[in-house]
């Protein structure tokens, strides 16, 4: 999909990214009065609508993730993710779904454009971008995670003979068809991958850096979910680096997450200590052999635009408080800390926008 409108050289609002929580914010901002391509500008660097979801693996169904929640105005078109068909690839749910968000409510979303820098021009601030730079009074970060994996560092990793991967390069099982691998990671996407490369691969070794929870009904809804959002709202508040939102919910104990757990497949191992040439090296002395390493190791806030602004505390993150940047009051940051789950990206989305307003004027 192509950029059919030019960008304006200038907005009061640049909302970057199209995802969850940069159209719950565009849509309350809308709501409350602001014109979609004049009061508010949505930039997204996707190709096409949907977010980071139009990027995952194609085996990926709704069913076997965390539970999408419907944008704000979904339930007015129509549209809901609990009743979405589950047969179908969640990346062209989730892209339909959103492209048809878009239209019905005149987003104006501009695509694929992608901001390299956000600069400080007193009072506004400058978006540099591969379409040219444009000034806005204030600047909604909503660009996720996605194009940022968290891949941690391991002794000896650079004499690996396989191929490392993370979650955004893996695509389909049939990639390591007869193949040795070794999935690294406690959260859904490494456990949706070991399920996958059942029967395909030749063999599978999934590790985990802690033994993981598995729990009833939908880990992220549940109590310990909660406290795992306020852990996050802390951490974000303080300005340090962000805690897995995973490690303190658990992992989903879906019938099919039960079956592979009493067939094997699920049977967890502790890190490894060391990566060897032809597989790694657990603390007990054993090896286990491998043809290739998936990291499905978490991902990280895509804050690297911002860097000319020098928002991050000491602490090694961003202070945000209900999305607002503390040290830069024009600066929001949607969809980041405790927002960044199903449960919270949403009602971030009116909170940011009420805050957006109250900076304006």
């Amino acid at each position: 999909m192509q950029m059919t409108l030019p960008l304006p050289a200038r907005t009061r609002v640049a909302v970057i990214g199209a995802g969850q929580a940069g159209l719950s914010v565009a849509h309350h901002l809308q709501r409350r009065g602001l014109v979609a391509g004049e009061g508010f500008l949505v930039l997204d660097r996707g190709p096409d609508a949907g977010g980071a979801w139009q990027h995952r693996w194609e085996a990926l169904r709704l069913g076997s993730a965390h539970r999408v929640n419907d944008l704000p105005g979904m339930a007015e078109l129509g549209l809901s993710f609990d009743t979405a068909d589950r047969s179908r690839a969640a990346r062209d749910v989730v892209t339909e779904y959103y492209r048809r968000y878009e239209d019905a409510y005149g987003l104006q979303v501009r695509r694929p454009v992608t901001v390299s820098a956000v600069r400080d021009e007193e009072p506004l601030l400058r978006l540099d971008t591969d379409h040219g730079s444009l000034t806005a009074e204030v600047v909604v970060n909503a660009g996720g995670t996605w194009g940022s994996p968290f891949k941690p560092h391991v002794r000896g990793e650079e004499a690996f003979l396989g191929r490392q991967w993370t979650t955004v390069d893996y695509r389909s099982a049939e990639d390591f068809r007869g193949r040795r691998v070794v999935v690294v990671g406690g959260g859904t996407s490494a456990t949706n991958i070991l399920l996958e490369l059942e029967g395909v691969a030749e063999a599978t070794t999934w590790v985990t850096r802690r033994p993981p929870e598995f729990v009833e009904g939908d880990g992220l809804a549940a109590e310990a979910g909660a406290a795992a959002v306020a852990v996050q709202d802390r951490a974000a508040r303080e300005g340090r680096a962000l805690p897995s939102i995973v490690s303190g919910t658990g992992l989903v104990a879906t019938p099919a997450v039960k079956a592979a757990v009493e067939r094997g497949v699920l049977v967890a191992h502790p890190m490894f200590t060391s990566i060897e040439p032809e597989g790694v090296r657990f603390a007990d002395g054993s090896f286990e052999p491998a043809d290739d390493i998936v990291w499905a190791t978490g991902f990280r806030a895509e804050l690297g635009h911002l860097a000319p602004l020098h928002l991050r505390e000491h602490g090694g993150g961003i202070a945000v408080e209900k999305g607002r940047v503390l040290r830069d009051p024009r600066i929001f940051l949607a969809g980041y800390g405790p927002q960044a789950s199903t449960i919270g990206a949403n009602r971030a989305g009116r909170i940011v926008a009420n805050q957006v307003l109250a900076q304006l004027a």
